[in-house]
């Protein structure tokens, strides 16, 4: 069955402009719990909007509002469904 596995996408792989969905999130504790106080929840569409020249933060576009996260953040966050917008 080698090959047969998709490679797991974080919100860090996603393209700028480009939307998705959250399937999992990977934090424990803390980092888990500011995730979702911030608005990032399973099933959540959002979009990237941009990322910093050096790739730390991320704008995301989520539930009407803008925000800022950082790479270790955004690489604890699983996606889906991930759509160009650019059409």
């Amino acid at each position: 069955m080698a090959g047969t596995e998709a490679k797991v996408r974080t919100l860090r792989d996603v393209p700028v402009g480009d939307s998705c969905t959250v399937s999992k999130l990977n934090g424990t504790g803390a980092l888990k719990r500011r995730i979702m106080d911030m608005g990032l929840t399973k099933g959540t569409r959002l979009r990237v909007r941009k990322v910093a020249p050096l790739g730390d933060p991320v704008e995301l576009s989520v539930r009407g509002y803008e925000l800022s996260i950082r790479k270790y953040e955004a690489d604890s966050i699983e996606v889906v469904d991930v759509r160009s917008d650019k059409d």
